[in-house]
């Protein structure tokens, strides 16, 4: 949600690199090793979720704007340093 003028791209190149070995029936794999061509056969409910919330915030920007009404966000990101992005 950060950063998807650098994550999309990358994600675009694997998809092209890799094609099929990591791409299946619920998006990309959980995690692979292009070294050796392990790929994970597990499917993290977690991960999709998230991968879930960050399409709809790439296309609306409210899941941000959502997240970023509560003061814990707010004050974490100012904690470390972050400016509000």
């Amino acid at each position: 949600m950060i950063a998807p003028e650098i994550c999309i791209p990358a994600i675009h190149a694997m998809k092209d690199k890799y094609g099929d070995k990591i791409w299946g029936k619920y998006g990309f794999a959980d995690a692979f090793n292009p070294l050796t061509g392990w790929v994970s056969t597990d499917t993290l409910g977690l991960d999709v979720g998230m991968t879930l919330l960050s399409a709809e915030n790439l296309r609306s920007g409210s899941v941000w704007k959502w997240f970023m009404a509560n003061t814990e966000p707010q004050r974490a990101m100012q904690l470390a340093g972050i400016d509000k992005v």
